[in-house]
């Protein structure tokens, strides 16, 4: 085996780091022994520091002064990329941010492996953005400068359904047909793969990709939809104006407020002027005074992440309460699974619909598709699994490590390209 190349599984809710070794693929412990580190960052102007994590989280939950930031994943390909948020008396643009935690990730891999690393492979969903080639290619052109500036002189991509794939494939017994699922927070991803124990040597597989497809579609979609259907009414979302009762307020700080990488926009000086003239002419003010108590102690990513507990909670409940004693003392919000499911009834739709073009591009049959492996964490959502194995009926469900296959098939990825160098 060669050089040791970092394999990293960059997430929009959660990010893995492997390593391939003689001893065979693996990940490394990243935050109080976990595989797994949630992709957020906090700039703690109370202690001068950077904290990424859980511990980034902990501190925005326990009130310092900072600023949280996470899904940055979601900016790529987008004109976000080249937006800067305001951080203490400082300007820091996305594109540096997004830098810092991907830096923290290749020091964390490094101290693992006891040497300087300087290639690595980087798992991409098969579309950053839905059916825009050119979007698309910039998205990645972008991560590969943003990993080129942390220090790392070669970057390899590699699909991650496709990294799925691999993982799966190093546990099957004979060759099948199998439609890779991974549906992650900001992405769904589709492959269909011919796998068998003796593929998984191999280290040219293009013959056996037999199609891929993708929608930007994930976890952080059903989060907004879920706030926006059942928490920001609380907040006055749909509400009306106290003197055009048939005009309702502006929905965008609701929208931003719903998406976890546009929450700091409300954070600006031109967002609390336009939000106190709408508290002023709003037929509803105390619900609107909500929103602005979120937004004036920047309480948005602690919502966010409410909601986000609330539809994990709905994977095995009817109904959840959100207690949000820091948008008002006695509000406790319910949540619940039938209007849930109503709500995102089209994105389930999207994501059934993308599986069965996959399928068709691949050339095969919805029935010939042996197997439904199942990766990332949106795919415990019931209706989302049902959307899923209803597009290839006759297919066994197989369900991998949520947030760890996807990384497991980065590693052997990056042993294959350590062998090659």
């Amino acid at each position: 085996m060669g050089i040791p190349v970092i394999a990293i599984d960059f997430g929009t809710s959660n990010s893995t780091v492997g390593l391939a070794s003689p001893q065979g693929p693996r990940l490394i412990p990243l935050e109080q022994g976990q595989l797994t580190i949630p992709s957020a960052i906090f700039f703690n102007l109370e202690d001068d520091k950077v904290q990424f994590g859980r511990e980034a989280i902990a501190a925005y939950t326990n009130h310092y002064d900072g600023r949280l930031l996470r899904s940055l994943k979601s900016v790529l390909g987008s004109s976000l990329i080249d937006e800067s948020t305001e951080i203490g008396h400082e300007r820091v643009s996305l594109k540096d941010i997004i830098g810092k935690f991907l830096a923290h990730l290749k020091a964390l891999a490094q101290k693992d492996a006891g040497r300087e690393l300087d290639e690595v492979v980087f798992g991409r969903p098969v579309w950053f953005v839905d059916g825009d080639a050119q979007l698309d290619r910039l998205a990645q052109q972008q991560l590969e400068s943003i990993a080129k500036a942390c220090g790392f002189k070669r970057v390899h991509f590699q699909f991650e359904p496709i990294a799925a794939a691999l993982d799966y494939e190093s546990r099957v017994g004979q060759e099948e047909l199998a439609l890779i699922a991974d549906i992650g927070g900001g992405t769904s991803d589709f492959s269909v793969v011919r796998v068998s124990p003796q593929s998984h040597r191999k280290t040219d597989r293009r013959s056996d990709i037999l199609a891929n497809a993708g929608v930007h579609i994930g976890g952080t979609d059903f989060d907004k939809w879920l706030s926006l259907g059942q928490v920001m009414p609380h907040l006055g979302y749909g509400t009306h104006y106290r003197d055009r009762s048939n005009l309702e307020l502006p929905s965008s700080p609701y929208f931003d407020l719903a998406t976890w990488h546009r929450i700091t926009l409300l954070y600006g000086r031109k967002s609390a002027s336009e939000l106190k003239e709408m508290h002023l002419l709003a037929g509803q003010p105390d619900l609107v005074h909500r929103l602005l108590r979120v937004v004036r102690e920047r309480t948005g990513h602690q919502l966010a992440s409410d909601v986000e507990g609330a539809k994990i909670a709905l994977s095995s409940a009817d109904e959840v309460s959100i207690s949000l004693p820091y948008v008002d003392e006695h509000l406790v919000v319910a949540v619940n699974s039938r209007d849930f499911e109503q709500r995102v009834a089209a994105l389930t739709d999207k994501i059934g619909q993308c599986i069965r073009d996959c399928v068709h591009r691949a050339g095969v049959s919805a029935e010939q598709i042996d197997t439904l492996f199942l990766t990332g964490g949106t795919s415990s959502l019931n209706f989302v699994r049902d959307a899923c194995a209803s597009a290839v009926p006759k297919a066994r469900v197989v369900e991998g490590d949520k947030f760890a296959s996807v990384g497991l098939g980065l590693a052997i990825q990056a042993g294959v390209i350590s062998a090659q160098s």
